[in-house]
């Protein structure tokens, strides 16, 4: 995928998606291959999601999701988890007052309560602030995992098929995904995975059915606006078809 492109089209801008989601990879590929601490790579990727959620905004795109921290990011070193939580907590003390300048609302979707207190206090004060905005809305996957929230919809269907406010017969797609952590927001029209890899690692299983899947192999510290503007170019191009003809 040419990564080129400095403005979009005038027939991209028209066909822009609704929803893009964002699996942010290379953060440590990026700082190894400048000798540099793994930490520094968050930083720098830090740096990208500021520019590309403005950008997202301005081009009016109404959600973006971003595959911040998942369930699996759990099991790394602790050092390199606190600083990640540490970085969370400084991007929203720094940033929540730009994105209430810029429209933005924000969102939180994952297992919330795994994270610090002080992470999840600094996130309820951020989505408060931006809760009356209604431009971009920024998703943040925390904690996240595609299987670990289909369960968790299970887990809560069964809870009220026990209770008798569900009959079985009646459990449908539409059902099934109104237990969704993502029950108030529209599936993905585009994905896209930086750094090349060509795996969806656990990210909106049940939301990407019929997603279009954008790979770059450009590294997220590197992704800034023509890398995005070629991501939608590149989603113009596609015709989508849901399965039929």
């Amino acid at each position: 995928m040419s990564t080129q492109t400095a403005h979009l089209s005038p027939e991209a801008k028209a066909a822009l998606p609704q929803h893009v989601a964002i699996i942010m990879d290379g953060n440590g590929r990026w700082a190894r291959q400048r000798h540099l601490p793994r930490i520094e790579g968050h930083r720098a990727g830090a740096e990208s999601a500021r520019v590309i959620i403005r950008a997202a905004g301005e081009l009016g795109i109404k959600y973006l999701t971003l595959y911040a921290f998942s369930v699996e990011n759990w099991n790394r070193p602790k050092e390199e988890v606190d600083a990640l939580m540490k970085y969370l907590v400084h991007y929203l003390k720094t940033e929540t007052s730009e994105l209430n300048k810029n429209n933005v609302r924000l969102e939180v979707i994952g297992q919330i309560y795994r994270l610090p207190e002080n992470v999840q206090d600094h996130l309820r004060k951020s989505m408060a602030t931006l809760s009356r905005n209604n431009g971009l809305t920024l998703v943040m996957a925390l904690s996240y995992g595609g299987r670990t929230e289909i369960v968790d919809a299970v887990r809560s269907i069964a809870k009220e098929v026990k209770a008798g406010r569900i009959d079985p017969a009646d459990i449908t797609e539409q059902v099934f995904a109104q237990h969704l952590y993502t029950y108030a927001i529209p599936d993905p029209d585009l994905l896209i995975r930086t750094s090349g890899e060509m795996r969806v690692s656990n990210f909106l299983l049940w939301q990407i059915s019929y997603t279009e899947l954008v790979v770059t192999q450009t590294l997220w510290p590197d992704f800034r606006k023509p890398q995005l503007h070629s991501a939608l170019e590149e989603y113009h191009r596609r015709h989508r078809r849901f399965g039929a003809l």
